[in-house]
């Protein structure tokens, strides 16, 4: 690989960094994952070879687990699938995801070497698996994982000791990198990715991960220069450092030493209080009420998600919003939250125009915290122009699709299937927008006759696209 170096980064152990200049979209590296496995919970809805979601999937016949597309992906995928076929079967059971993942980890460096690649430029044996920082309880599932394992594992497979096994699994505990469907909006599975293990954690990083067509990107987030260190955000920068530098510890096992933590970066406005307006500002005591208040609601929300009752989560949402605004700044994350489900609810239920503000005032808030060419932003920003396009508020839709395009196509490119969707829609609304301009009122009745001649469909039930995003390196549950 000619365009990144292994070094020894100061406080950090190994790294990469570049050996030429970057700029913003440039791609750093692709990687193709040593293995990948669909979630257990997805099994049967995700093509095993693709990972794309289809309604319809041919299943295998001899293990009943495996599903594909077609008997094209079937034959793409039996190489891997072969082994693991014979041991399902003989197991007389599925296990699970981690099991699976290590499984033909092993058979796949069992039939090729410690390298898969040319390109690869580390070892899985060199990979950190972080075995002497893991809690008690953390190594006695692992214990069960192990001996599960050894169940699975077939007698006519080569044997491995319980140090070899006991490092693999370490080693996706803390390496593993979730694998997304097609289009990218949903996390589907797990998968090791070897060089891209290399790369350390920033909480303002110069490089985002995508999965384009079955490979991840690094891709470069801005200028990068020969020489400089390459990182990626393990967790997401929306949360406080203080619980960042908690999660980094307890599931990375190191303490973040970047500046945003250090400084405590933008924490102020993460928890502050309504600009001054009128002279009048709110007091401390004002903030703190109101967000002890939506901590509580956003507790009170999730259960009523859970449940499927959207219209309790509505008034939550609603009877939140009326008291916090007011007090609250706009940058405030549990303000942003209540809108950010506000309006993935509402426009489930199909009230676009709540959806459409709701959504608004989030990209608001995502804009004075997050890197300007972050993915969840881009995100948010495609939700929005969206909302707005349904509620047939084309300008400031059509100023969020190209909002989110400008971002996408740094952080995903322009191969990416959500950036070539994202492309179709500014077209669309760019063309409608001129429509608007020349006569308002023939686009609103060309509008109005189209959406009667669409019979009205109910949309998926709300999730939010910038999660998966956010949440790119797969933890044990």
């Amino acid at each position: 690989m000619d365009t990144v170096e292994i070094f020894d980064s100061p406080g950090k152990g190994r790294g990469l960094r570049a050996v030429k200049e970057f700029w913003a979209g440039d791609v750093v590296f692709t990687e193709q994952s040593v293995s990948a496995v669909v979630f257990d919970s997805l099994a049967e809805r995700i093509c095993h070879t693709c990972f794309r979601q289809q309604d319809k999937l041919q299943r295998c016949g001899q293990c009943k687990f495996a599903h594909y597309c077609d008997r094209t992906c079937q034959r793409a995928g039996w190489a891997e699938h072969k082994q693991e076929c014979g041991a399902i079967k003989a197991y007389g059971k599925v296990p699970d995801e981690n099991i699976r993942l290590v499984a033909r980890i092993m058979w796949r460096l069992d039939k090729e070497g410690s390298k898969v690649s040319d390109m690869q430029l580390t070892t899985l044996d060199e990979l950190e698996d972080h075995l002497a920082d893991m809690s008690e309880d953390d190594l006695k599932d692992m214990k069960v994982d192990i001996h599960n394992f050894l169940d699975y594992w077939p007698r006519n497979s080569k044997q491995h000791t319980i140090d070899v096994i006991s490092h693999m699994f370490g080693v996706i505990n803390c390496n593993g990198f979730t694998v997304s469907d097609q289009r990218g909006l949903q996390a589907v599975g797990v998968g090791l990715f070897p060089n891209l293990c290399l790369v350390n954690h920033n909480c303002w990083p110069n490089c985002t991960v995508i999965l384009n067509h079955g490979k991840i990107e690094l891709r470069a987030l801005g200028k990068i220069a020969e020489g400089e260190e390459l990182n990626v955000a393990y967790v997401d920068f929306l949360n406080l450092s203080e619980e960042r530098q908690r999660v980094l510890k307890s599931q990375y096992f190191f303490d973040c030493t970047c500046d945003h933590c250090k400084n405590h970066t933008k924490d102020d406005i993460k928890m502050g209080g309504r600009e001054e307006e009128d002279g009048v500002k709110p007091t401390e005591e004002q903030v703190k009420e109101a967000t002890d208040f939506c901590y509580q609601m956003l507790g009170e929300m999730d259960q009523a998600r859970l449940k499927g009752d959207y219209h309790k989560v509505v008034k939550i949402c609603k009877e939140t919003i009326e008291k916090a605004e007011p007090v609250l700044a706009d940058s405030h994350i549990y303000l942003i939250r209540m809108w950010s489900t506000m309006s993935e609810v509402q426009a489930y239920l199909q009230y676009f125009d709540d959806a459409a503000e709701f959504s608004r005032k989030m990209v608001g808030g995502y804009t004075k915290i997050y890197h300007p060419n972050n993915a969840a932003l881009g995100m948010a920003a495609m939700r929005a122009g969206v909302n707005h396009w349904q509620a047939g508020q084309i300008e400031v839709g059509h100023g969020m699709i190209c909002k989110a395009y400008a971002i996408l196509m740094i952080t995903h490119g322009p191969l990416h299937p959500i950036t070539k969707d994202l492309e179709e829609m500014r077209m669309q609304t760019e063309m409608e927008l001129r429509m608007f301009k020349e006569n308002e009122y023939v686009y609103y009745a060309m509008r109005e006759a189209a959406l009667k001649n669409r019979p009205m469909t109910m949309l998926h039930e709300p999730k939010s696209m910038e999660e998966d995003i956010k949440n790119l390196f797969h933890r044990r549950k």
